[in-house]
C-alpha cells in the first residue's frame, strides 16, 4: 500500500522462520496414530503418514532408525512414534522425523499378527500336507537359538539325559534389531549343508527361544522367518516361548513344542527305555523259540509213540535179504559149472587140424579170386595184340565210331606204350563232326 515501508520476505526466508518456530516450539513429540501410505525407498528411508479420525501428518524415518525397528510396519497398524517435528520447505508441509516407533499396545500387535497369519495361511504355508515326519532317532540335531541363554543349556541337558546325540548350534539373536534376519539365515544355512560335508547336515532342526512378552517373541512372527521355516527341507520343531505362547513359526513348523525342553524330549526317545524294550523283545523272542522247540519235541515224542519199532519195520526186509543171499550163492555156483562146461566144449572144437583145414580152403578161394582178377584186368587183352582208344584232351575211352568222329585227336594204348593219332579229311583238312568218305590215319 502507499506509505508501507515494510520490506517483503522471500519465500525461503518465510519457510526458514516457520521451520525455526515449529522446531523451537515443539521439539520432540510422541504421536499416536494409524499408519497410512507406508513406503520404503531404495535408499532405505521410510515415508508414511500418521492419521486419526480428524487429521493426518506426514512422517519420515531415516535408514538407520528404520533398520532398528523390531517389527515390519504395515498400513492400518496403530503405532506410537517419537520424533522431532519440523517443516519441509520444498512442499510447504510440516512433518515428523521419527526416531523410534513401537506398536500401540498388545491389541495392535495382535491385529498385525492376525493379518500376517491370514496372508501366509492363504498361500498354504501352514497346510497340513506340507508337514514332514520327524525322524525317530536323529543322528545330528541342529539348534537355532541364542548361545548364551538358558534355552540351549536346557536342550543339551535334556538330550544328554534321554539319548546323547550330536548337536550343532547356530548362534543367533532371538529378539531385537536384526534377530529375524539372523534366525532365517540360520535355518536356510542348515538346510543348505551337504551330506558328508565338514559340518554334519542335521536330521532334525529345533528353533527355540524362552518365554517373554509378545514384543520379545515378535522376531518369530516375522514373515522372513516363517517363510524360511516353510521352505526348509529338514524336519523342524518350533519351541518358542512357554506353553501359552503361540507364534507364526509354530504354524509353519512341522511340529510345535510347548517349551524348548519339551522339544528335546520330542526329538529323541529315552535310551534306557529303548534298551529295556530291546531286552524285553529279546527275552520274548527267546521264550518263543524255546516254546516252539518244546512243542516240536512234544510232537516228535507223540509221533514216536505211534510209530512201530525199528525191528518190527526191518525184520521182513532182513529175512528177505538173507533168502536172496542164499539164492545168490547157489546161482553163482550153477553159473560157474555152466561156464566151465561151455569152455570145455569150445576147447574141444578148436583143434589144430580143423584150423589148418579151414585155412587151406580159404587159401584156395583166395587164389581163384586172384586168377579171376588177373583175367579181368583191362590191359590183359593188350598182350594178345589188342589196343584201347582214348579221346584227347579229355582222356576218356572212345568205344564207338560215332564218339571217335566227335573228337579232334585220339590216343591208342598198346601193351608197350601209346600212340597219338589225328583224323583228317582228304585234302588236308582235319575231320571233326561228319565222317569223311575215306578217313585216313596220320
Amino acid at each position: 500500500m502507499p506509505g508501507d515501508n515494510a520490506p517483503p520476505l522471500s519465500v525461503s526466508e518465510l519457510s526458514g522462520k516457520l521451520k525455526r518456530m515449529v522446531e523451537g516450539e515443539f521439539g520432540h513429540v510422541r504421536l499416536r496414530g494409524e499408519i497410512s501410505g507406508y513406503k520404503r525407498a531404495a535408499s532405505g528411508h521410510v515415508y508414511l503418514c500418521l492419521k486419526d479420525a480428524d487429521a493426518v501428518i506426514d512422517g519420515v524415518m531415516w535408514r538407520g532408525a528404520a533398520a532398528a525397528l523390531p517389527f515390519s510396519p504395515q498400513d492400518g497398524i496403530e503405532v506410537v512414534a517419537t520424533g522431532k517435528l519440523t517443516t519441509y520447505p520444498g512442499r510447504s508441509k510440516y512433518q515428523i522425523v521419527i526416531d523410534r516407533m513401537e506398536l500401540a499396545g498388545e491389541g495392535a500387535l495382535m491385529a498385525l499378527l492376525e493379518k500376517l497369519k491370514a496372508s501366509l495361511a492363504a498361500e498354504g504355508l501352514f497346510a497340513a500336507e506340507r508337514k514332514k515326519k520327524l525322524p525317530y532317532l536323529p543322528r545330528t540335531i541342529g539348534v537355532v537359538t541364542s548361545p548364551t541363554g538358558a534355552v540351549i543349556r536346557d536342550i543339551l541337558h535334556r538330550l544328554d539325559d534321554r539319548f546323547p546325540t550330536h548337536v550343532v548350534l547356530w548362534p543367533v539373536q532371538v529378539q531385537g534389531e536384526g534377530a529375524a534376519r539372523q534366525i532365517a539365515a540360520a535355518i536356510r544355512g542348515f538346510d543348505a549343508l551337504s551330506p558328508g560335508g565338514p559340518v554334519a547336515r542335521p536330521d532334525l532342526l529345533i528353533v527355540a527361544r524362552g518365554g517373554g512378552s509378545i514384543e520379545d517373541l515378535w522376531a518369530f512372527n516375522e514373515e522372513i522367518v516363517v517363510r524360511a521355516i516353510a521352505d526348509c527341507t529338514i524336519p523342524l520343531i518350533s519351541a518358542v516361548g512357554h506353553e501359552t505362547d503361540t507364534s507364526l513359526s509354530d504354524f509353519a513348523a512341522d511340529l510345535r513344542a510347548p517349551t524348548p525342553t519339551a522339544a528335546a524330549e520330542i526329538a529323541v526317545p529315552v535310551r534306557a527305555e529303548l534298551t529295556n524294550q530291546v531286552a524285553t523283545l529279546a527275552l520274548r523272542s527267546e521264550r518263543c523259540a524255546r516254546r516252539y522247540h518244546e512243542r516240536a519235541g512234544e510232537k516228535l515224542a507223540a509221533l514216536v509213540r505211534v510209530l512201530p519199532r525199528r525191528d518190527a519195520l526191518l525184520g521182513p526186509q532182513r529175512q528177505r535179504v538173507d533168502e536172496v543171499g542164499a539164492r545168490l550163492d547157489r546161482a553163482l555156483e550153477r553159473r560157474i559149472v555152466q561156464a566151465r562146461s561151455e569152455l570145455t566144449h569150445a576147447a574141444a572144437v578148436l583143434r589144430p587140424a580143423l584150423l589148418d583145414q579151414r585155412l587151406h580152403a580159404a587159401q584156395q578161394r583166395l587164389d581163384a579170386a586172384g586168377r579171376l582178377l588177373a583175367a579181368a584186368h583191362p590191359e590183359r587183352p593188350l598182350e594178345r595184340g589188342y589196343a584201347w582208344v582214348a579221346g584227347r584232351p579229355s582222356g576218356r575211352v572212345v568205344a564207338t565210331a560215332e564218339a571217335a568222329r566227335a573228337v579232334a585227336a585220339l590216343t591208342l594204348h598198346f601193351r608197350d606204350g601209346q600212340v597219338d593219332v589225328r583224323l583228317e579229311r582228304p585234302g588236308g583238312k582235319s575231320y571233326v563232326g561228319e565222317a569223311p568218305e575215306q578217313p585216313s590215319l596220320l
